[in-house]
């Protein structure tokens, strides 16, 4: 399966106007449900990345061990202290999921599995938090321990066009020993094409020295230059920024500002993941042209604007 590079000016379209028209949360609503007592900076990465991207608001689902930290972090983030890990009395299952999925009138797209944790209530909670969004029909963004939650439980995502999953090279792997798709049996296009196949058409995001974007149908390819630093929260990174282009995405769709109507709906997961890539490659390489090897993933985040505004306007 032959892998192409989509018109830049057609992924363009998906980002809104900056326009007096539009009010507040029109131009992205991003949920991320991730962040335990050990993991509280991939769940930030990964919402102020889709913050700096452009997304309006950004709501952040964490175990409270995570929250007060969370908040620390940053002012510009909605943090909400409502997941449970195994050992707290109160870890009701239901409970955790009906907090957090009455929240899903006030978003547009979630992100799952940045800084979630293995741990049974944390996972089970993430779970059904998947297939509540599921039935309303929103996209979601799985990444880290999602991943994880995935590969034990192929179902919650299988045969969901909207659902986006982001491995790096081991996840990669293991998702295709968990779907029976033998990695070493074709080239590296074909394989991701496979493994989106086997999971019903799910987008995946094949992380590497090109990024591979396939829906089973066709295969993108991001060769966008990068940083050569690799530092833990890239790939949160990404998460958030694929979320705004999705959350952008459903803008498009239900017309809140005016544009050719070029995109077809199921086109719009494959080229949000395209744009995502591009913008985080290049906040990569901004960073590491600054710091080297001393490069930090927060000073990632500061690049973001410009790598965007490079994408978005050729500046």
């Amino acid at each position: 399966m032959p892998s192409r590079i989509p018109d830049i000016n057609k992924v363009r379209q998906l980002i809104p106007p900056l326009s007096s028209e539009m009010h507040k949360g029109q131009a992205g609503r991003v949920g991320v449900v991730g962040g335990s007592e050990d993991y509280t900076g991939a769940p930030f990465f990964s919402a102020i990345s889709a913050m700096r991207l452009g997304a309006d608001l950004c709501h952040v689902f964490c175990e409270p061990g995570a929250g007060t930290v969370i908040k620390s972090y940053s002012p510009d983030l909605i943090v909400h202290p409502y997941m449970r890990t195994s050992d707290k009395k109160d870890a009701s299952v239901d409970n955790i999921v009906k907090r957090v999925t009455d929240t899903f009138g006030r978003l547009h797209v979630l992100v799952v599995g940045p800084g979630l944790s293995r741990d049974d209530a944390m996972q089970n909670s993430a779970r059904e938090i998947m297939l509540k969004a599921r039935e309303q029909n929103m996209a979601i963004v799985v990444d880290a321990d999602g991943l994880f939650l995935v590969q034990n439980h192929p179902e919650t995502v299988k045969d969901y066009a909207k659902a986006v999953l982001t491995p790096n090279v081991v996840e990669f792997k293991r998702l295709c020993e968990r779907m029976d798709v033998n990695s070493k049996e074709h080239d590296q296009d074909t394989v991701a094409y496979k493994l989106s196949q086997a999971f019903g058409g799910v987008t995946i995001v094949q992380k590497g020295p090109v990024d591979l974007i396939t829906n089973g149908k066709e295969v993108l390819r991001c060769e966008t230059e990068g940083g050569l630093r690799r530092v833990g929260g890239q790939g949160d990174i990404l998460s958030g920024t694929i979320a705004t282009f999705l959350a952008w995405g459903k803008g498009y769709e239900d017309g809140v500002w005016k544009h050719s109507n070029e995109i077809e709906s199921k086109d719009i997961a494959m080229l949000a993941s395209w744009g995502a890539c591009c913008i985080t490659r290049d906040s990569s390489k901004r960073a590491f042209e600054k710091y080297g090897r001393a490069m930090l993933t927060s000073q990632m985040v500061e690049e973001i604007g410009a790598a965007y505004a490079k994408f978005a306007e050729n500046k």
